[in-house]
Formats: C-alpha cells, sequence, structure tokens
C-alpha cells in the first residue's frame, strides 16, 4: 500500500540563497522511486507517493539526495497526508474567518511541550498569539508573519536548541492539505 506525504525542505529559495528549483525536485524525488510527485510554490513544498517508509525515513534519504544534488545541507520535514490534515483540522484559531496571511503552522521534527515556551509573556504580544498542536505550532498574526514581534520570538535559538522547524502559511498548509488527498 502507498501513502502521500508532503515533503517541506526548511530555508530553501529565500532572497536567492540556497535555490533548489522545483523542477529538479521533483526529478530528485523520482529518482527517490518516489510516484505522483508535484511541487507547490518555489518555496520547498512537495508531495509525493511512497510505497515503504516513516517520515523520519523519508526525510532523512531527502536529505541526502538534495546535499549530494545541490552541494548544501537543507533541513526536511516528512509529513503524512493523515497528519497534514489533522493539523489543518485542529486549528484552534479560527481560520475560516482570517486572512491566510494572518496565520501561520511551524511544523516540528518532534513533539514540543508548553515548558519550552514558558519564558515568553503571552501578554507583551498581544493581539499575537500562538497554540500548539502535534508537532506542530499555530500562529495568529493579526498585521502578518512580516510585522509579528511573538514569530521573531518564537524563532529565538534558545527556544528551538534541538528541533528543525519550518513555517507554513494557511493557504499552503490548506493546499498541500488538498494535493495529498488520495
Amino acid at each position: 500500500m502507498s501513502t502521500m506525504y508532503a515533503a517541506l525542505l526548511r530555508g530553501v529559495n529565500v532572497s536567492g540563497h540556497r535555490r533548489v528549483p522545483m523542477a529538479e525536485l521533483r526529478s530528485l524525488l523520482g529518482d527517490l522511486g518516489h510516484e505522483d510527485v508535484a511541487t507547490y510554490l518555489q518555496s520547498g513544498n512537495a508531495v509525493f507517493r511512497a510505497v515503504a517508509g516513516d517520515e523520519n525515513t523519508l526525510a532523512a534519504a531527502l536529505e541526502r539526495a538534495v546535499e549530494e544534488r545541490f552541494g548544501f545541507p537543507v533541513d526536511c520535514l516528512v509529513r503524512s497526508a493523515a497528519y497534514l490534515a489533522d493539523v489543518a483540522d485542529a486549528c484552534p484559531f479560527p481560520a475560516a474567518e482570517l486572512e491566510p496571511k494572518q496565520l501561520h503552522v511551524t511544523y516540528f521534527d518532534k513533539p514540543v511541550d508548553a515548558a519550552r515556551f514558558a519564558t515568553l509573556d503571552p501578554e507583551a504580544f498581544r493581539p499575537e498569539e500562538f497554540r500548539l498542536g502535534e508537532r506542530a505550532l499555530y500562529l495568529y498574526a493579526p498585521d502578518g508573519l512580516g510585522r509579528s514581534k511573538l514569530a521573531v520570538a518564537l524563532g529565538r535559538p534558545a527556544l528551538n536548541r534541538d528541533l528543525v522547524a519550518t513555517s507554513r502559511n494557511w493557504n499552503t498548509v490548506v493546499r498541500l492539505v488538498e494535493m495529498t488527498r488520495d
């Protein structure tokens, strides 16, 4: 039996750095034996069908292949279609009532507990808010991510030590769910 997955590459094609052309990413995923490969935007989002493997094994293989092909390391998260749908369904904010640029999901490589963020004073960032989910963090930033003081605070290295994390706006979250549906 095969499963649809999304690959989320961290920090590629940002300001012309760490370029990973999406056509080459599709080719690379095909070379790894995956089927039904497609990409979304230029920011390192791909979907594919794999016959076997768990998320971590698939991510490790993709990381090795990306470094071999492009000459630089890239952190990759691979998530199943079911997980992506669960994250979207579990959104603690009223996504349908918000502009997609106001809502973001940060995907983590492992579970994260609230104690990690205990040093942040939620009141200092209002009306911005965040909530934790299953290996995910939901961020409501009413003025957008570019102006978000909470996003900057959440991105501090001290809070993210030993984590691989990559964020997507709500449009991308929803589109990846749609693209991985069987």
